[in-house]
């Protein structure tokens, strides 16, 4: 290399230098201290001792490790499903030209916003049994309706509805989607006589598979970590019957109640495995589905 180049290498690695502190500190690190301590009998309060594989072994052999997964996997599809198809239609609604659109994209972007504890306090008062506004509208079209929370038939589709609830993000992702259409693909479809259906499956939904495909990981990353819905409308036994006991619950139980951090840790790198699976799986099969030409 020349002297000028090392110059301009020297002055590239010094501007790379804070991320390159911060992707250390707060993520490197981390990864690599959970492994280790995934191989250790650890309780914070004692030096770690090394153990091997005990805690995957003890881990697979955990019937609250499978409910856990079984639920988050039940909430993680659920939601995902869900909010795609309300984010998509809304985003097709308000991406026609009708008076108050503004208004209208508003309304429905301002959920997102709301925090978390905030939402998940709401709609627990929304969800009660007697006297919850949902069971009482549902009162005046003669449905008796459940008790939501504190029924394990319906506290898991009570949680993802209120996911469902915050999709304003996503219908924003794809509202700009939709804008980003060609607008000469539409009128090409019209004149060959398709109709608004044909529209929406062979030019809007491959134009935008890119978006939809992006929104689907995030949303499958999301709803593996879901914990503070759980947590806060329900409790952190995953209550009724261990219903929406999900596995970030489950780990913050052994980690921060049992104070078993080396569990923990390994729990914390299965769950990493198993998104990072589900994120390559998604990968592999956007190629068949999803399409780049414009």
């Amino acid at each position: 290399m020349s002297p000028m180049e090392q110059r301009k290498l020297g002055i590239g690695l010094l501007f790379c230098t804070p991320w390159l502190i911060g992707l250390s500190v707060f993520l490197v690190y981390p990864l690599l201290a959970a492994l280790y301590y995934s191989l250790c009998d650890y309780s914070v309060l004692l030096p770690p001792v090394f153990v091997g594989l005990d805690n995957y072994i003890e881990l697979f052999q955990d019937k609250l490790f499978w409910r856990g997964l079984w639920n988050t996997s039940f909430f993680a599809l659920g939601s995902v499903a869900l909010s795609v198809v309300v984010a998509l239609s809304l985003a097709i609604l308000l991406n026609s030209k009708v008076k108050g659109l503004t208004f209208y994209r508003t309304v429905f972007f301002l959920p997102s916003l709301m925090p978390m504890v905030a939402g998940s306090i709401l709609w627990m008062f929304m969800y009660q049994g007697e006297g919850g506004i949902i069971n009482t509208m549902l009162e005046y079209i003669g449905i008796n309706g459940p008790a939501w929370l504190a029924d394990p038939s319906w506290s898991k589709p009570a949680i993802i509805l209120m996911a469902t609830w915050g999709a304003g993000n996503a219908m924003v992702i794809f509202l700009a989607g939709l804008q980003d259409v060609p607008t000469s693909l539409y009128e090409a479809s019209i004149i060959d006589g398709a109709n608004w259906l044909q529209r929406l499956t062979h030019v809007t939904i491959p134009m935008i598979s890119p978006v939809i495909y992006f929104n689907v990981v995030m949303g499958v990353i999301s709803g593996f970590q879901a914990f503070a819905q759980a947590l806060i409308m329900t409790d952190s036994t995953g209550a009724p019957e261990q219903s929406t006991l999900f596995y970030v619950l489950q780990l913050y139980n052994v980690g921060f109640q049992d104070l078993r951090m080396g569990y923990a840790s390994a729990m914390a790198w299965v769950l990493f495995i198993i998104i990072l699976a589900l994120t390559f799986a998604a990968t592999q099969l956007s190629k068949r589905w999803v399409t780049y030409d414009r």
